[in-house]
């Protein structure tokens, strides 16, 4: 199963890979333990996939899941929302002590990444 994304989340990926002039081919995720829910995930953008990743093909991106991350977020659902004004992914995984969001707090990606 590995991931599975919300049609908004997908539209997320697609539309913040393709806002950046240096088309980066798609986002990758990276996962550790850590953090409030126990599992930290952090955002970038990358040309292209690395050995061993684990890609999902979005059409016009690619979601990027690099070897150790993977058993982390096996799994999880991702998606996008908007929460008081501040739009961000949210990670649902059955491994993580709760949900984990990113973006509103600056772990959004940006072109210059």
């Amino acid at each position: 199963m590995m991931m599975s994304l919300s049609d908004r989340a997908a539209d997320a990926v697609r539309a913040v890979v393709g806002r950046c002039a240096d088309h980066p081919a798609g986002l990758r995720v990276r996962v550790s333990l850590g953090g409030c829910a126990g599992i930290v995930y952090r955002l970038g953008l990358e040309r292209a996939a690395a050995d061993g990743d684990h890609v999902i093909d979005l059409g016009s991106a690619k979601l990027f899941i690099d070897p150790e991350s993977q058993p982390l977020i096996d799994g999880t659902t991702l998606d996008f929302v908007e929460e008081d004004g501040v739009p961000g992914f949210v990670f649902d995984n059955p491994k993580a002590a709760g949900l984990c969001s990113c973006g509103g707090s600056g772990d959004a990606p940006t072109c210059s990444s």
